[in-house]
């Protein structure tokens, strides 16, 4: 990165707003986790499902149910006064732009949502645990990988519309190199969306959402209405490389088996006789073992992040270098990566700790670098 892309106050204050906001997101991590371990791990959870459970009866599918709802609520409940105070920061920074009653609106559509999701399935395992405490995990490891592609499938015509509104891009100069742009790249898009980014923050993005004929572009308003039509285009392009690459199924078939693993390793883990007894729950098919596998659930997620953190960063790098050849214009990429590191007031270089633990993307930086040792290299760029 060239001196001459920051100035010393833009690169303190994206370090300003980094230091500002990590400890709390971290903090928020290691609570939500800490939380979810003692329940687990200890008689705590389980006395919680039973007695949850008997407010509404006391059968097996009321703790079922009962309890997956409190573990949920729970954990929203330790994430709440977090993410409040993270909102604060960047609230500081510019960043947002939502009253506090629409950010508690959104925040109890994400419980819903959850609830959604770990209702059925809490339903489903103790379902399986009934059939057979042994071998449970079997089956279940091929519902999860099941629902991992339908959620997938769903997400962008279920839940984007949950939190924001989508209208189309008026014809235009704008509209038309964007379906130019993804003609060129043999890219069939449905339409090219406008997404109400602004009503909640400042920051700058566009994605494309969908699979096959529900396939459309949607950029935020925010970008729309900051950045130079070309810069927009690169972003897109950049977009466009994850559907040209094929990063969206294969991550859906990668998570399918990922989510495959995870309910075996959960299977047999949960069968440890030592960790039942500190959990409080004499088989696994007790509902009082609901608590234990969340939290060798959420154990399991934990170590996996950072290596899906990686495998991102090399997708993101990808994407990057399909943009600059799509468009062969990386000057404008770099013009582009500095105003997305500006106007969301990203640290630009950040620890690289944090960089391999977390991002899932590259540090500007770095972009900026591919982008430059591109433009030196171009043919080797298109190899």
């Amino acid at each position: 990165m060239e001196a001459a892309d920051f100035t010393p106050e833009q690169l303190a204050r994206g370090r300003a707003l980094r230091r500002a906001q990590v400890p709390w997101v971290l903090g928020g991590r290691l609570a939500g986790l800490t939380v979810t371990l003692v329940l687990g791990l200890t008689p705590v959870g389980a006395h919680l499902v039973h007695w949850s459970g008997g407010l509404f009866g006391g059968s097996r599918t009321a703790q079922v149910l009962a309890g997956a709802a409190a573990l949920v609520l729970i954990g929203q409940l330790v994430g709440l006064p977090i993410a409040a105070r993270v909102r604060v920061v960047r609230r500081g920074y510019g960043l947002v732009t939502q009253r506090w009653a629409g950010w508690v609106v959104d925040q109890l559509r994400g419980l819903a949502l959850s609830l959604l999701v770990a209702l059925p399935a809490g339903l489903g395992v103790y379902a399986l645990t009934a059939w057979s405490t042994r071998w449970w995990w079997v089956p279940a490891s091929g519902a999860a990988a099941l629902l991992t592609v339908a959620l997938s499938f769903l997400f962008p015509l279920l839940v984007e519309p949950v939190f924001n509104r989508f209208t189309p891009l008026p014809p235009g100069d704008l509209r038309s190199a964007l379906l130019a742009l993804a003609a060129r790249d043999g890219v069939r898009v449905k339409d090219v969306l406008v997404a109400d980014a602004s009503r909640r923050t400042t920051a700058l993005n566009a994605y494309v959402s969908g699979f096959g004929a529900t396939r459309r572009i949607v950029a935020y308003d925010t970008l729309l209405s900051t950045a130079e039509p070309r810069e927009v285009e690169l972003v897109v392009a950049h977009e466009l490389g994850h559907v040209v690459h094929r990063d969206v199924p294969r991550g859906t078939v990668l998570g399918a088996l990922g989510a495959a693993v995870a309910v075996a390793v959960l299977g047999l883990l949960t069968s440890l006789h030592p960790l039942l007894s500190s959990a409080g729950a004499p088989n696994v098919g007790d509902p009082r073992s609901l608590p234990l596998l969340a939290a060798v659930a959420a154990v399991l997620g934990a170590l996996g992040g950072p290596p899906q953190a990686a495998v991102s960063r090399r997708i993101e790098t990808k994407a990057d270098q399909h943009a600059l050849q799509l468009t062969e214009d990386p000057e404008q990429f770099i013009a582009m990566q500095r105003r997305l590191a500006l106007t969301n007031v990203a640290d630009v270089n950040p620890p690289r700790l944090l960089e391999l633990l977390f991002a899932t993307h590259p540090s500007t930086a770095r972009r900026i670098a591919a982008a430059r040792a591109w433009a030196a290299n171009p043919r080797e760029g298109r190899a």
